[in-house]
């Protein structure tokens, strides 16, 4: 097979939860232990670091890869979904895995798709096990597909477990309270392991406690280390300041008691992430990981170059701007709008789809009024038709007209946009990844 004709057997052949939902999850991990026992447990041929959360799970991975790469370490990248090209989701370095590897793979692996019949998304973390072992990684960032418990990721030892925050989304597989879903989140955590807890709420701490105590896992709460004192951004990148009580940051004395970080990443919510990476850094430089502070904060100025990460708080034009955020959930849009509320702009532009499966209303009661709004859909068959996402607009006071695709939305906001507008492209990961980033009418 060619690669195109890989990826077409890929999607066609195997349940795709980013496509038909909850259909495609499998509630065990035979299948993953059958596919990496089949190529010879690559799992533990590298060491790795677990990252699982509601939000921020794919800028911390990228964080910690961009750092693990600035201290010279052969680093892989394991996350998902993509945005434009499957092999995203597999990186070393910064670079996606080959084409040649994903077709080899995938014939290799074949027989055994037809006989045990796993999930895309179990395939797809063999593959990234077994291109890491072969590129012999130094270690490896693995970010959760959905859940932790039970996610096919479950299966590495890793060298330290971060968990970034527990928010309302998939509560139809994870549980119908922020207790129900952090105790799945929280499978992710290991015996004698430590984990990061990136941001906790009283909700959540008591599940955490109950299950390291089990396991003996040292624990580390980063509010009890780091304290987020003050903020300053631009459309591009940001400065947030921390004050350390308890710790001084790694080899630099003179940030003993505040510094600040960097970040290509502007979002303020990045407050919340940073704070994790930089407690599980500390830790990792205890455990031999030669991470010093310089290469620590020239790797977080330039997360997106190191590591090619897309679609937070991305901006892919300057005049009027245009702001792609993959922000989908709850959570992740109250983290969006508080971002918002820290820039000026006269007009705002808001080009939004989701999928059927989330808590629509929730998220769009939290949407100012005052935008305009232009309602579409990805392409996939759990979006949420266009027209049906506009009426519950409507209802909620969101005025706007229905576009067939997110490029003729896009097209549309810039006609009656003016330079000091801001257009967001907001709701889901795959309206995002349908965004024609090489196709500008404006």
């Amino acid at each position: 097979m060619i690669y195109q004709d890989t990826i077409d057997y890929l999607y066609s052949r195997l349940p795709m939860f980013s496509r038909i939902g909850a259909a495609a999850i499998k509630k065990d991990l035979d299948n993953t232990i059958a596919i990496c026992d089949f190529l010879g447990k690559p799992q533990h041929k590298f060491k790795t670091i677990h990252v699982a959360g509601t939000n921020g799970k794919g800028s911390t991975s990228h964080m910690l890869a961009s750092i693990f790469q600035e201290a010279g370490y052969k680093t892989g990248l394991y996350t998902s979904p993509h945005l434009y090209d499957f092999r995203e989701r597999i990186k070393v370095n910064g670079q996606m895995c080959s084409k040649d590897f994903v077709v080899s793979f995938t014939n290799r692996v074949k027989p055994l798709i037809e006989k045990i019949e796993p999930s895309f998304f179990e395939i797809t973390v063999g593959m990234a096990f077994e291109y890491f072992a072969q590129e012999k990684c130094d270690i490896a960032i693995i970010e959760t597909g959905l859940g932790g418990r039970l996610d096919s990721t479950n299966i590495i030892s890793p060298e330290l477990s971060i968990i970034t925050n527990i928010g309302w989304d998939h509560m139809a597989l994870l549980g119908n309270t922020l207790s129900e879903i952090a105790n799945e989140k929280a499978g992710i955590i290991k015996a004698d392991t430590p984990v990061v807890i990136s941001e906790v709420i009283g909700e959540t701490k008591l599940v955490f406690d109950q299950k390291a105590l089990s396991l003996n896992a040292p624990i580390y709460y980063a509010e009890d280390y780091l304290i987020f004192k003050s903020f300053q951004n631009n459309w591009t990148t940001s400065l947030f300041e921390f004050s350390q009580p308890l710790i001084h940051f790694l080899d630099a004395p003179v940030f003993q008691k505040n510094f600040t970080v960097e970040s290509d990443l502007p979002g303020k919510y990045q407050r919340k992430n940073l704070k994790g990476v930089l407690v599980a850094v500390q830790l990792l430089s205890t455990m031999g990981w030669k991470l010093t502070a310089a290469k620590v904060f020239k790797a977080l100025a330039n997360v997106k170059k190191n590591t090619g990460l897309m679609g937070r708080w991305e901006c892919i034009q300057n005049s009027p701007r245009v702001i792609l955020d993959v922000a989908h959930n709850e959570h992740g849009m109250q983290a969006l709008l508080e971002q918002l509320a820290t820039l000026y702009y006269q007009q705002l532009h808001i080009i939004t789809g989701m999928v059927r499966d989330k808590d629509v209303d929730a998220v769009l009661k939290l949407l100012p009024k005052n935008a305009k709004y232009y309602f579409t859909q990805s392409h996939i068959p759990r979006a949420l038709p266009a027209n049906e996402l506009a009426e519950k607009g409507a209802s909620l006071g969101l005025k706007g007209i229905v576009y067939e695709n997110v490029n003729e939305a896009l097209a549309e906001a810039n006609m009656h946009a003016n330079h000091n507008d801001l257009i967001l492209v907001i709701g889901s990961v795959f309206l995002v990844a349908e965004v024609n980033r090489g196709y500008h009418p404006f």
